[in-house]
């Protein structure tokens, strides 16, 4: 025993780090039974603790030759035998064939994971933030050359240099970036059966008809008299996209995700930033691709676009878990870099898409007197007259001191939703809300298309909140660019037109579309809308009065927040109480409508938010962007401090997003039932469809 222990720590005085081997016992290893338990500094980790519970294999070490392998008894590998390496956060126990680093600050982990933290720029304790003086380094040498290994051992900082300059030098081990971000990792041009998705099938599904587009049309009345002429006549156009199926592939995703990382990111938000990201990382199938941007006062691609493969996956982890918050904020410059990695790819998967979080306000590139918020978001994503569908950044304002107005301003100008995270815990929540909607696509660049039947009659208006509309000249024809839809999605508009008298023949409805999975076009007509000429008593159609009642509701978010920001809170309060008594009169509300419900609920909390001045400044204003930010879109924002799918401000949720959130909620509770749910969603679907 004796003699295995000088090889020890003869190793260990060469700063080399020892090979544990697989399926190895030391001799006597009784005697280290009793050992005490490590002390608390050696315990699994904070950062540990806040990341998902994953099962993914560890990445091996390169195996040494056996007569280089040095035997570890059971007292050195005991103290890491139940931790986590808070890097790629699988276990590190004896018998491994992991290489351990130990930092002077007693936090261990996997040689190569720490190695690739450093390769990235990071030289301290990612942890407790400790600077290290001595930081581990892998590279290749001769022997290494010649048997495809690699050698490991420990660097010693060296004291800077003194120098007369001003200048900052680079981080030692800070890769450069490229001029041109076409190094994307190419497509696997097979779909993998286990990238599908799956949903609960209802007896009316078939692969024939549940890959359509359903289009419903309602008219405001059920009956007209027939010598009465309507100048204004409402029709309700609903759209439902089709359900995923068991069988069926899903459309792979590209994602950029641009993460703050200013300094007041540190500590709690950080960490709970990271732990969101792994459980993305985790929930991203094998031909979906992941790049990652961080941004403070400048912003760095961390890796490019590249497949979540196990590889990949665990890759992405040690490179999210390797960020450090410090500086300032310079959101444009991080959506700039964000822009550019799709800009640049080489290839396209079907379905792109930016997340943006930030907990601050812009100090680069807005001015506090003439705020220009467009300036923050790149041309190449904006949408423009030549082509409406462009690549839309989901923003999240993290926390009550982020600037709402920016954040939903680039959102809102690039098709993507504004969220507003105002509990700090549901932040992984509020991301597996969105990636659940976007690993769920079944329709692209959908347009619909409104033809006037009737020689007389004409288009009045359309109101399709924030989707781009038009109407032609001669009003007999108009058209609104929905663009992608997620499965179970729905979407519903409103057309006023006129109805001359005796006329039954009012509108034809049409839709086209491409199926991302299929790559094929569609086109589908809709039923020609007629209206019946009697006598009889007409009936209020429900469904319209809905809608109306969403779009009133609206208007009245609208009216209420420029009244708070000229700072006249009881004029904002005295506008929503006003549409609530106007709510509550309805057909809709009286008959126990969901929707209506729910924005009675809305409402209402926004009205709480209004209570002061600051109260409204920390949480008011960012609750009522989220909320336009839904409804003008009809998607699922977070908003407040709950994504959950039975709150009442949740009204657009698909079936999808539920799946997804729950999965989260089920990992954070980290029960046994939770480590079922936390199977990748690219393997499975199975959620019941929530009632509007």
């Amino acid at each position: 025993m004796g003699s295995k222990w000088r090889k020890v720590k003869l190793a260990l005085g060469m700063n080399l780090c020892v090979y544990g081997p697989r399926n190895h016992v030391a001799d006597n290893d009784d005697d280290y039974d009793s050992l005490p338990p490590p002390p608390p500094s050696q315990r699994r980790s904070d950062a540990a603790l806040l990341s998902p519970p994953c099962d993914w294999t560890s990445v091996p070490a390169t195996p040494a030759t056996a007569s280089n392998r040095l035997r570890l008894s059971k007292s050195l590998s005991r103290s890491s035998s139940k931790k986590t390496c808070s890097i790629c956060l699988a276990s590190m126990r004896r018998g491994d064939g992991q290489a351990i680093f130990t930092a002077e600050c007693s936090h261990s982990f996997h040689f190569q994971c720490i190695a690739s933290n450093v390769k990235h720029g990071n030289q301290i304790c990612p942890v407790c933030r400790a600077k290290w003086k001595e930081i581990p380094f892998q590279g290749p040498t001769d022997r290494a050359r010649n048997n495809n290994d690699e050698f490991m051992t420990v660097l010693r900082r060296l004291p800077p240099p003194r120098s007369n300059s001003a200048r900052n030098p680079a981080p030692t081990f800070q890769s450069p970036e490229p001029s041109i971000f076409n190094d994307d990792e190419s497509l696997d041009r097979k779909i993998d059966s286990t990238n599908t998705t799956f949903s609960v099938k209802t007896p009316s599904d078939n692969l024939n008809h549940g890959r359509k587009v359903n289009i419903k049309t309602y008219t405001e009345v059920s009956t007209v008299v027939k010598s009465r002429k309507l100048d204004s006549f409402t029709v309700l156009l609903h759209l439902k996209a089709p359900a995923s199926h068991s069988q069926t592939p899903r459309a792979p995703v590209d994602l950029v995700t641009v993460l703050d990382i200013s300094g007041s990111m540190a500590g709690t938000k950080l960490a709970l930033l990271k732990r969101a990201m792994g459980f993305v990382i985790q929930n991203l199938g094998p031909n979906d691709r992941l790049a990652v941007i961080a941004f403070s006062s400048t912003a760095r691609r961390l890796f490019p676009l590249r497949r979540m493969s196990e590889t990949g996956r665990q890759q992405a982890l040690q490179a999210v878990n390797s960020l450090v918050a410090n500086g300032g904020t310079n959101i444009a410059e991080g959506l700039r870099k964000g822009a550019k990695v799709m800009e640049d790819r080489r290839e396209k998967n079907p379905v792109s898409s930016i997340i943006l979080l930030s907990d601050g306000q812009d100090t680069y590139t807005i001015t506090q007197n003439r705020p220009n918020y467009e300036m923050l978001l790149p041309l190449s994503v904006r949408p423009n007259e030549s082509s409406t569908f462009k690549i839309p950044v989901h923003a999240f304002g993290f926390g009550g001191d982020h600037d709402a107005s920016s954040m939903h301003s680039i959102s809102e100008a690039s098709g993507g939703t504004f969220s507003f995270i105002e509990t700090e815990g549901i932040i992984q929540d509020a991301f597996a809300q969105c990636i659940g909607g976007l690993l769920s696509v079944v329709v692209k660049d959908l347009r619909l298309v409104i033809e006037c039947v009737g020689p007389t009659v004409y288009i009045g208006s359309l109101k399709a909140g924030s989707y781009h509309n038009r109407v032609m000249p001669d009003r007999r024809t108009g058209s609104i660019d929905v663009g992608d839809l997620y499965a179970d999605e729905e979407r519903d508009f409103l057309v006023s037109v006129n109805v001359p008298v005796e006329e039954t023949s009012i509108l034809k409805v049409s839709c086209v579309y491409t199926d991302p999975v299929k790559k094929e076009f569609v086109k589908l007509e809709g039923e020609e809308v007629r209206i019946e000429r009697n006598n009889d008593v007409a009936k209020i159609s429900i469904e319209v009065d809905r809608q109306q009642n969403r779009i009133r509701a609206a208007e009245a978010m609208v009216t209420a927040r420029a009244l708070a920001e000229n700072g006249d809170l009881a004029g904002a309060v005295s506008a929503l109480e006003s549409f609530r008594k106007v709510l509550s009169e309805t057909a809709s509300a009286r008959s126990g409508d969901r929707l209506c419900a729910s924005l009675e609920a809305e409402v209402k909390g926004m009205e709480e938010r209004m209570a002061s001045r600051h109260v409204y400044e920390a949480s008011g204003r960012a609750y009522i962007l989220s909320g336009l930010s839904s409804h003008s879109w009809q998607r699922a924002t977070a908003r407040g401090d709950s994504t959950d799918g039975s709150s009442l401000v949740q009204a657009y949720q698909t079936p999808s997003m539920v799946e997804m959130v729950t999965r989260s909620q089920a990992s954070l509770l980290g029960s046994p039932s939770g480590q079922r749910l936390l199977r990748p969603m690219w393997s499975s679907f199975g959620s019941q469809p929530k009632p509007r």
